[in-house]
Formats: structure tokens, C-alpha cells, sequence
């Protein structure tokens, strides 16, 4: 069961809440979104309907939910949700916008970052991708520069405006790359971390949660619903390729979560071309597709040479690759009403004004 707050709702309308269910012997997760707050409940269903909970102030409904994802299923919020990236500049993604993400798979130093990230925002980019920590599947791979490396894409930040996105990889880790990091990433390796996803869920911070490359839609969700119930609903999807028979590629792209996701969820997705392909001859038809089955933007691998990468070169991208992926997001996303994200960020100098 879920309850919805008014926008109106105050902190002791939820706390009132909260104590009427825990008096019956049940369990609230109060979770905060842009607009609303959600509190999902836990405990006996019948105990919940004597307690007649649409009657409290704040309560603006009580649904019973059917599927295993409560705060994140579209039954009790039909309407789908737009996270807000970022402090001083906020980048939106959403269904009435496309986003599109850049930057180096790996920081490798600040001169590269920096210059990653000039190309991406000349791309067209509204937000920078860049890991600080890298899990590899072997442990001599280059592992990332960790908190040297959050402090280089800090810095790029206050040199290009362009808010961070950055993985996380372990629990003990959350707290400092919160401190540098405008949105926390969690890998495919780490989908189904329960104890990282509900740290990050406790971070204050966007999440941006990739598909486990073996996981259904369903395991998914269910993973987005771990970071919901520790109190944040500003979750975006990442379909990112799952683990087939196919050679060709490194993953293959499901470009059906995109729709799949969007008629059982809220939350924004988003597609990673990059490392579902592997290849960078493929980044910019994949991205096309993305921005034509509906997804909410693109997240892409540059780099300023990609034969001297230490992660993932072959996929990153260069000159004519990037220029023309640029063309296609300026083209694309208006033919199927979308908006550039870069003609809705926020910045504080606007707000103040």
C-alpha cells in the first residue's frame, strides 16, 4: 500500500502518518520526490484500511499496489516524474525533454577530463560522465583514479558549468563522492548491491541505476525500489545492454525496456549505446534509435584519444563520430517531441533573479 502526500503536505502530516501506521504494528518508507512525498507501507493491509488514512491532513490518496515495486510503479503515479540534475546549474531528465549525457568512461587525468568535456559540451551535452572508480572485470585493469579523480571532474565542473555524474562502487565510499558528484551512477555490476542501493538512497543525491546485465526489467525495478524506499524517488534508468548468445556486439542493446519500463514506471530512462555496443561505429545508430523508441536521452563515451584510453577506448567517441552524433541529437529528438534538455536547465543565477 501506498499513501500520496499533497504537495501541501508538512513534515508533521508525514510524521503523523508515519506514527498511525507503526501503532498497528506496521512499517512506513517515507520517500521524497521533486513534488511529492511518498510513503510506502508494510505490515497488515486490513489494519491499514481501519486506520482510514485518506482522512489525515496532507493525505491526498491511499492506493493498494499490486506489483512487487511499490513507490516506483506507475499505478499510484500515473503521470511519469522528471529528476533534476545538479545545484548551481539543474539539468532536467524526463519525459518533456532529452538528455544528453558525455564525458570519458575513465578520468584519467585533468587535462584529459577537461578536454572530454569541452567536446562533449560543444556535442551538445548538458551533463558530464566521468569514473572516478572503474570495477573491472580483471583486477590488473586500470581500477580509476578514485578521490583524485573526483576531484578532477569537481574542478572540470567549475570550469565548464556541466553538472557530474560518477559511479559508485562501494557503501563506504557513498558519503565523499556525494561531497563531488552531482548524480551517483550505479554500475550493472552493482544493480543488485541491496546494501550500495540503499546507501545511495540515503545520499540526497539523483541516482542513476544501469540495468544488471543479466537482470529482467522486473529485477530492475525492483533494485530502482531499494533506493525509493531508503527515502529518494529521484531515480533515472539506465538500459545499457544485457548478456545474450550474440557476439558481435559487447552486450545487446534492449531497446524494448525503453517502452516496457515506461507503460510499469515513473521514472525517467535513458540508454547507453556506448556499452551496449562496444563499438564506436554503432554509438550513433543506437543513439537514433533511443531518441525513436521514446528513451528519456543518451549517456555516450568521448575522449580526446580514444588509441591511448585506459578503459574502453574502441567505444569512445571522436571528430566525425562525435560530430555526427551531435547532428542527430539536434535533429532527432524535436521530430518525435522532445525538447533539447539544454533549453530547460535551471541555473541559481535564473532562480534568483
Amino acid at each position: 500500500m501506498v499513501v500520496v502526500m499533497t504537495p501541501e503536505a508538512t513534515d508533521a502530516d508525514v510524521a503523523h502518518v508515519v506514527e498511525r501506521v507503526e501503532s498497528v504494528g506496521g512499517e512506513a518508507f517515507v520517500s521524497t520526490g521533486v513534488v511529492r512525498t511518498i510513503i510506502g507501507l508494510v505490515g497488515d493491509i486490513d489494519s491499514f484500511h481501519h486506520l482510514n488514512l485518506r482522512s489525515l491532513p496532507g493525505v491526498g490518496d491511499v492506493h493498494r499496489i499490486s506489483d512487487p515495486y511499490k513507490l516506483v510503479s506507475r499505478q499510484h503515479h500515473p503521470d511519469r516524474s522528471t529528476v533534476w540534475v545538479g545545484e548551481t546549474t539543474k539539468v532536467p531528465v524526463g519525459p518533456d525533454s532529452f538528455t544528453f549525457i558525455a564525458g570519458p568512461c575513465a578520468v584519467e587525468s585533468p587535462a584529459q577530463t577537461l578536454e572530454a568535456a569541452e567536446m562533449a559540451k560543444a556535442a551538445g551535452a548538458t551533463l558530464l560522465r566521468g569514473g572516478a572508480y572503474k570495477p573491472r572485470t580483471s583486477p590488473y585493469a586500470f581500477q580509476g583514479l578514485g578521490v583524485k579523480g573526483l576531484e578532477i571532474l569537481a574542478g572540470v565542473r567549475e570550469t565548464t558549468g556541466l553538472p557530474v555524474v560518477t559511479e559508485v562502487v562501494d557503501a563506504r565510499d557513498v558519503q565523499v563522492v556525494a561531497e563531488h558528484a552531482d548524480m551517483l551512477q550505479i554500475g550493472t555490476r552493482n544493480m543488485a548491491n541491496f546494501g550500495l542501493l540503499q546507501a545511495v538512497g540515503e545520499s540526497g543525491k539523483p541516482v542513476l541505476l544501469k540495468r544488471g546485465m543479466t537482470a529482467t526489467i522486473e529485477e530492475w525495478l525492483m533494485a530502482a525500489e531499494y533506493i525509493a524506499q531508503r527515502g529518494n524517488l529521484d531515480i533515472v534508468l539506465c538500459e545499457r545492454g544485457i548478456r545474450t548468445f550474440e557476439q558481435a556486439t559487447r552486450n545487446t542493446l534492449d531497446i524494448s525496456a525503453v517502452p516496457v519500463v515506461q507503460a510499469t514506471s515513473h521514472l525517467p530512462i535513458i540508454v547507453d549505446p556506448s556499452h551496449a555496443a562496444g563499438r564506436k561505429d554503432l554509438v550513433v545508430p543506437l543513439s537514433r534509435a533511443a531518441v525513436a523508441v521514446g528513451a528519456d536521452g543518451v549517456i555516450v563515451d568521448v575522449h580526446p584519444d580514444p588509441e591511448t584510453a585506459l578503459c574502453d577506448g574502441p567505444q569512445a567517441l571522436l571528430g566525425a563520430e562525435l560530430r555526427s552524433l551531435a547532428q542527430a541529437m539536434r535533429q532527432l529528438p524535436p521530430v518525435v517531441g522532445r525538447v533539447d534538455a539544454s533549453t530547460l536547465v535551471r541555473t541559481e543565477a535564473a532562480a534568483t533573479a
